[in-house]
């Protein structure tokens, strides 16, 4: 079977890619696939996160194992789409470049039969270009103010001279 993608950039405008890939590929090969229909170099690092109806984000795919030996996590190359994905789990977030923050709302639109002579994964269709710059989050939650940039407006930055270090440490 093949899973038929809608991939839509979280921005004011519609920016949208549609691909297809086959449903025992992995979730990498999901993550190369959007990496280059939307014209990234692929060197950033990403993560799916498993979405309900509302979108919320729950459960982390990671890219690389960060952890060191945590075998609960669960890793791109190591999950099946088919594994995850199913008529009734149909959404995932996805986050590409952590720093940037490139987010995107990756939805399951159909199942479908593989067709004679089709390469998989294949790019449907493309609508919207990618701007330049990746759009601006509000961020909610416990820490709200300190993500959206509010910081301690008493903090001293010149008072490093009462930090206890040797300066010429190298």
């Amino acid at each position: 079977m093949v899973y038929r993608f809608r991939v839509i950039l979280d921005a004011q405008e519609d920016v949208f890619r549609d691909i297809e890939i086959l449903q025992e590929n992995t979730m990498e090969d999901l993550h190369n696939s959007i990496v280059q229909s939307f014209g990234f170099d692929g060197s950033e690092m990403a993560s799916f996160y498993i979405s309900d109806n509302e979108w919320n984000q729950g459960e982390e795919i990671h890219q690389f194992d960060m952890s060191g030996q945590d075998d609960s996590i669960k890793l791109m190359n190591e999950t099946r789409l088919d594994s995850i994905l199913s008529e009734s789990q149909t959404k995932l977030i996805y986050v590409y470049d952590f720093l940037k923050m490139w987010t995107f709302f990756v939805e399951l639109a159909q199942i479908a039969e593989i067709e004679e002579g089709r390469d998989y994964p294949n790019l449907m269709y493309v609508h919207g270009q990618i701007p330049e710059n990746a759009p601006e989050k509000e961020f909610t939650g416990e820490d709200e103010g300190l993500l959206n940039g509010d910081y301690d407006d008493n903090y001293d930055e010149d008072g490093y001279e009462d930090f206890d270090f040797d300066e010429n440490w190298n």
